[in-house]
């Protein structure tokens, strides 16, 4: 391994909030690496304009040897991301009247995972993400291509409620998104759905607008990352419940080929 791809493999870890490892042959484990690109990289797209066609199964790249911390389950180890988040003062939301942290919610073994923005009202108060208007459609949306609430799991980029649900700011996604990372490398799931503009771009790594990524399929870990509208803009647009509908058609379809 060369020195700068030791570098850039540490920094990785650093991201997932990992700051020591041991070298104990019973906290070795095998795994494969990421066939997409790091938190930090720009993920390729399958499909839409400037991607690669059709969609093709994504490329595995040969295994190696990672150190990892081992787990009795997902579950452990999303209770370990948790613990790690705390009551967070990281970012300036901690003092901004904010009731508690949304951390997530569902299925750890979940094979589709919802990445939406932020918490809302309703979430801030109940400590769960979607449960307000938005969230019962979200449920609806789901119960549609035949799963439920808890076949799946729901969180979102930044953990705690920004002042007026007004949009997440710079400095606030830098201190929430790795916890968002990790709780992905531990779920771990096929699917990723992006709900709407910031949780698209944070993924993505793009300035794109959600009107320019919804339609296409990018590769995102080991995962299929789908951007689609936000229910809280389905809620205002009607209209566009069409294309959030062909998008999960298309999840529908990819969950369907990895059974």
């Amino acid at each position: 391994m060369s020195l700068d791809q030791l570098k850039a493999h540490l920094e990785f870890f650093e991201e997932l909030g990992v700051d020591g490892i041991r070298r104990e042959p019973e906290w070795r484990a095998r795994v494969e690496a990421p066939r997409g690109p790091d938190p930090l990289g720009a993920p390729k797209p399958l499909s839409g304009e400037g991607g690669l066609g059709p969609r093709a199964e994504p490329e595995r790249l040969a295994p190696q040897d990672v150190l990892v911390p081992l787990y009795a389950s997902q579950d452990a180890a999303l209770k370990a991301v948790r613990e790690d988040l705390g009551d967070c003062t990281r970012c300036k939301l901690h003092a901004l009247g904010r009731k508690q942290i949304v951390f997530g919610v569902g299925n750890p073994n979940a094979d589709l995972m919802f990445v939406g923005e932020a918490p809302g009202a309703d979430e801030d108060v109940q400590g769960e993400p979607f449960v307000g208007r938005a969230g019962q459609l979200l449920t609806k949306i789901i119960e549609a291509i035949g799963l439920t609430r808890g076949d799946v799991y729901i969180a979102n980029l930044i953990k705690c409620r920004p002042p007026g649900n007004r949009n997440p700011e710079p400095d606030e996604a830098e201190q929430c998104e790795p916890f968002l990372f990790r709780q992905i490398d531990t779920i771990r799931p096929k699917v990723i759905v992006a709900l709407g503009k910031f949780a698209a771009q944070a993924l993505l790594r793009t300035a794109d607008p959600i009107t320019r990524l919804r339609g296409r399929e990018f590769k995102y870990r080991d995962a299929i990352l789908i951007p689609t509208y936000h229910p809280a803009y389905l809620l205002r647009t009607p209209s566009a419940k069409r294309d959030v509908w062909e998008d999960m058609k298309k999840v529908r379809a990819i969950l369907a080929e990895h059974q």
